[in-house]
């Protein structure tokens, strides 16, 4: 059998995973004042039995003021803990695979209508829509009709508590790991880039002092989980915007948050500014990621219009990322991992209902949970 790097076991912290392909987090804009519903039962289910490595659940809020729409996720209370308890015990009743969670702020682009009914922001006073905050009072888009407000002292400690109990939250779910989420123009992103952050105090204007709050999330997110689970950071590597934040300074980042014991950087870009320029094409974000890959010694995923086998298999073969995260190619195709198995003379794991499913010329395709 041909040897696949893709397939290959890694150990990210103290977690051991069975390959090298991971599903990164989706938002479903389906839950109710936070809790998830039966959407998200069927959902995570169907790709707890892709053959990934890790599952990882959507943009948790870990406030309600930090949700993007009304129709996210929260893990704020014991309603939305409950809710998601039930959800991940169903999904564990006929999977293994490990089930990591996307902790989250959005920020000045919080308070937004869902992605199908035009994603506009909504004023505090819209039924479903509050007031945002941000390290500054910059909106994110001109046709935001309110600006947010800048978060005090007060404000960023309840901010750096929330992301705590929410971690210690996820510990009493079971979860396995947690992702922070520091991209994609949400809350932490907006205090490392000089774009959004034109704060005067401790937390803007130096390198120093932009990265300081979103590592005092990380140091309480760590302090707050299980010394034994992993604790990662999905980053953007650039703004792709001239003078925004950038990949010199995300590996800035990554190097404090190693010393940390960060276990792993997920490397995504963009999504702080409207005017980014981004060039996307197969692989795009993958110099991205081979550039922090090259800095530190944690595991580094790469993710990004990541679609055909071979090119999942190059990215980690050449040593460009440690990982790929599949999104959009995994919804259009929840058995990917399953197709890329038997393209590259792999195996996989899969529930044994599903056993009889494997075409007779991919005879060592399966082995049973």
């Amino acid at each position: 059998m041909p040897h696949s790097k893709l397939f290959e076991p890694i150990t990210v912290g103290t977690q051991t995973l069975a390959n090298r392909i991971v599903i990164a987090p989706m938002c479903q804009y389906s839950a109710v004042d936070g809790r998830m519903t039966d959407w998200h039962a069927q959902h995570l289910g169907t790709l707890a039995q892709s053959g990934a490595a890790l599952l990882t659940i959507e943009a948790t809020a870990v406030e309600p003021e930090g949700r993007i729409s009304y129709g996210d996720v929260g893990l704020w209370d014991d309603a939305t803990e409950e809710a998601m308890a039930r959800v991940v015990e169903g999904v564990r009743r006929w999977s293994d695979m490990p089930i990591a969670i996307q902790l989250a702020h959005a920020g000045r682009k919080a308070s937004t209508e869902l992605p199908w009914k035009g994603g506009r922001q909504l004023a505090p006073a819209h039924e479903n829509g509050w007031q945002t905050v941000s390290a500054s009072t910059l909106p994110f888009d001109d046709s935001y009709e309110t600006a947010p407000v800048a978060l005090d002292k007060a404000g960023l400690a309840r901010v750096v508590e929330a992301f705590a109990a929410s971690a210690r939250r996820a510990a009493r779910i079971g979860l396995d790991a947690i992702q922070i989420h520091a991209a994609h123009g949400y809350l932490l992103h907006q205090f490392l880039s000089p774009l959004s952050n034109r704060r005067e105090d401790d937390y803007g204007g130096s390198l120093e002092n932009r990265l300081r709050f979103p590592l005092e999330v990380y140091d309480a997110v760590r302090a707050a989980f299980p010394a034994d689970k992993p604790v990662t950071i999905r980053v953007s590597g650039t703004d792709w915007v001239e003078g925004g934040w950038d990949v010199e300074q995300t590996i800035a980042l990554a190097k404090a948050l190693e010393a940390r014991g960060c276990a792993a950087v997920h490397v995504s870009s963009g999504g702080l500014h409207k005017n980014q320029q981004i060039p996307v094409g197969p692989s795009y974000q993958v110099p991205l990621a081979r550039a922090v890959k090259q800095a530190v010694s944690v595991p580094v995923v790469a993710v990004g219009l990541i679609t055909d086998f071979d090119q999942a298999e190059a990215i980690v073969a050449t040593g460009d990322a440690d990982m790929i995260a599949l999104a959009r190619t995994i919804l259009y195709d929840p058995r990917w991992p399953w197709h890329a198995a038997a393209h590259l003379g792999a195996q996989v794991k899969v529930s044994p209902q599903f056993l009889r499913s494997q075409p007779s010329r991919y005879r060592e395709l399966f082995v049973a949970r």
